[in-house]
């Protein structure tokens, strides 16, 4: 994992190029969640407050799928089904960015950090708690 100390951003989207946004971080730690839904996706959570995001392209092809409580707004690209992004339940005033989605090689500049999803409500003040 390479360290930054100063913001830096990024841009990433959908495998098609229909969705595209930017994403400015200052905190290069990411979640691995085990939840049923982010296992089978591969996400890797950059929760990142809003002002820091920008959807550049691609609002018209988004569409939201919620399930359980239907707080968390699940984005995905109608056309290539990709999640580049959401809103999380956890912190529903930001954006939960899929580094995965970010263009480039890029992985390796983040430290990842398990997070056990799969048993959430025993565990979301963790995560509450990482991003203060």
């Amino acid at each position: 994992m390479t360290s930054h100390n100063k913001q830096v951003t990024y841009e990433g989207g959908c495998h098609c190029g229909a969705v595209r946004f930017r994403v400015e971080v200052d905190n290069h730690k990411v979640d691995d969640c085990n939840c049923s839904i982010c296992r089978k996706k591969g996400f890797l959570h950059l929760i990142v407050p809003r002002e820091q995001f920008t959807l550049l392209q691609g609002e018209d092809k988004l569409t939201t799928y919620r399930f359980n409580t239907g707080v968390a707004q699940h984005k995905f690209c109608s056309i290539c089904g990709m999640h580049p992004f959401y809103i999380p339940r956890s912190h529903p005033d930001c954006i939960d960015v899929n580094v995965r989605c970010l263009d480039g090689d890029v992985i390796a500049n983040f430290e990842i950090l398990p997070f056990d999803g799969a048993n959430w409500e025993a565990n979301i003040h963790k995560l509450r708690e990482e991003s203060k």
